[in-house]
């Protein structure tokens, strides 16, 4: 088996539209023009990174997300920090993990728990 990464993550979001505009206005992600409606049941909206790796995001009820999330890697965890404060978001103090990296924690607009994470 060989494993080449990560395509896309998939996570489950109430309001769309507020999804939408937090993913692409706030962390600067692309909507995708298209997604494949056919076998999906339900709403939602694909988008994606500079690098072609995607977040789908589907308008499913959820329970809360007992400490699951995926991280984004950022080259400058206090200017991301910085930002999101300044769009209102609510985000952790950087924490540095015994020489390994930096990391930043917020939630969107879903509850959904998303990790900022700086190499060191």
């Amino acid at each position: 088996m060989e494993l080449r990464g990560v395509h896309h993550v998939s996570i489950n979001i109430g309001d769309l539209d507020e999804n939408v505009r937090f993913y692409t206005e706030v962390l600067g992600m692309n909507l995708m023009e298209s997604r494949p409606d056919a076998d999906i049941p339900v709403d939602g909206a694909w988008l994606n990174l500079p690098d072609g790796r995607e977040l789908h995001l589907l308008c499913r009820e959820a329970e809360p997300a007992p400490g699951q999330h995926f991280a984004y890697e950022v080259a400058d965890l206090d200017a991301v920090v910085a930002e999101l404060e300044g769009h209102g978001v609510k985000v952790s103090a950087p924490l540095e993990l015994g020489g390994i990296c930096r990391q930043s924690f917020a939630k969107d607009p879903s509850g959904n728990l998303l990790e900022f994470n700086q190499q060191v």
